[in-house]
């Protein structure tokens, strides 16, 4: 048999006081701690008091009977689980039935038997302790199973996060490669070309200064393509060619610095370099369309010193918390005009900054769109949370970003949002 647990309580709950010695008197010798009732209302007053490991309820009471006193026990989330063993004369089986269905788990018949009622008891207070200790066990096997579960989806996590930004950065790295090719062959022959054609230029005004009457054919052609509109806007041509292919050129270096492998071991890298490149690539949805101006993009970068870091998955942060902010942003230009829209604009404030004690860099990112309930800022860096219809959010953005900056750089991620007014993710690293 197994041990009971030391200074098991038992109330006993009986109008005699006969009984009530007399089982008191045997308990106490047993080694258990005993407390009485005269009847089910002070029972049920003191059980507010101390829950007891066992109750004896004698059946026949004045004022409410042994069967309500084990109903209202049975009805009560705190004390349903205590056992009850109920005591009484009647020995019919439809009174131990009646009594058994109330939730009384045995019956001790009167005149007592004291080695009956001692091991009935301690029975039953066996059954009791088993059945805590294994809800116990259960409990704590459901808790360590539940924490399982968390670390192989955070598991789960790292392996797509690191997947993708290996398969992204091997894309990126061979169209960077292919573009640069092209792009660098045009870069260069740009030059040569302005070169070129201020050549033929001065050609052609030799060729007026010594033969001032050109045959017919000669003028007409030149009339033809208008030979004066042609020396004025070749070159403007010539430098949006150069912009455009710098712009190109902006584009793939950004490209490249985000998707940049991570090694095993953190790099130093420029924060603003990784910001300032997700921002390129993010050009495409911050620039005005049909229905909304340009969304605003206002920089306030402190002086920070080159950190060491993952810059890949950090750059992948960035990218997920500004995805949201864009996200939030044109969710709140829904019912409103071009207009309106342009008077209050969307703008996303980013601020970079050295904590006070200098250890760590501080990364803000802020925007004016629909903002988060309470609840849901609770609930954002869950794994699989999102507030998004079905088809344009997974749940894994802001969960992936919470863990590279909490686990991998031994971070914080906070965030603080009114609804209506914005939300403003606050993302605090180590320098070193």
């Amino acid at each position: 048999m197994l041990n009971l647990p030391e200074n098991s309580l038992i109330l006993i709950v009986d109008d005699t006081i006969t009984n009530l010695e007399i089982i008191s008197d045997a308990l106490t010798t047993a080694g258990f701690v005993v407390t009485t009732a005269r009847n089910g209302e002070k029972a049920l007053q003191q059980i507010q008091d101390t829950l007891p490991d066992l109750i004896l309820l004698d059946v026949m009471m004045p004022g409410i009977d042994g069967f309500e006193t084990c109903q209202k026990l049975k009805t009560n989330p705190l004390t349903q689980d205590i056992p009850v063993i109920f005591m009484t004369g009647i020995s019919d089986i439809e009174t131990k039935v009646k009594g058994l269905n109330l939730g009384a788990v045995d019956y001790i018949t009167k005149p007592f038997q004291k080695e009956e009622v001692l091991a009935r008891i301690k029975t039953h207070l066996q059954l009791r302790y088993l059945t805590k200790t294994l809800e116990q066990r259960v409990s704590e096997r459901t808790a360590e199973l539940s924490q399982a579960l968390k670390d192989l989806q955070a598991y789960q996590i790292q392996i797509i996060q690191k997947e993708k930004m290996s398969a992204l950065g091997q894309l990126v790295t061979g169209i960077a490669h292919e573009i640069n090719n092209p792009v660098s062959c045009i870069h260069g022959n740009l030059d040569h070309t302005a070169n070129y054609f201020n050549n033929l230029i001065k050609i052609i005004d030799l060729y007026q200064q010594n033969y001032p009457e050109p045959v017919p054919a000669i003028q007409a052609e030149i009339a033809e393509t208008d030979l004066e509109y042609m020396r004025s806007d070749l070159p403007n041509l010539i430098t949006s060619m150069k912009e455009g292919v710098q712009r190109i050129r902006n584009i793939s270096t950004s490209l490249r610095n985000f998707s940049r492998p991570d090694k095993d071991r953190k790099v130093f890298c420029n924060i603003h370099n990784g910001i300032d490149s997700t921002i390129m690539i993010l050009k495409h949805r911050l620039k005005a369309s049909k229905v909304r101006p340009e969304i605003e993009v206002i920089r306030n970068y402190g002086n920070l010193p080159s950190i060491t870091c993952f810059s890949g998955q950090l750059n992948q942060v960035f990218m997920n918390i500004l995805t949201n902010a864009i996200d939030a942003l044109e969710e709140s230009n829904i019912g409103r005009g071009y207009s309106e829209i342009e008077k209050h604009p969307n703008q996303i404030w980013i601020t970079t900054s050295l904590s006070e004690d200098k250890y760590n860099a501080v990364i803000q990112i802020k925007d004016n769109g629909v903002g988060m309930s309470a609840d849901i800022q609770q609930k954002i860096f869950e794994h699989l949370f999102t507030t998004k219809l079905f088809g344009r959010g997974t749940g894994l953005g802001l969960s992936i970003a919470h863990q590279i900056i909490v686990e991998k750089h031994k971070g914080k991620l906070d965030v603080y949002s009114v609804p209506g007014k914005g939300s403003e993710f606050t993302i605090t690293i180590p320098i070193h």
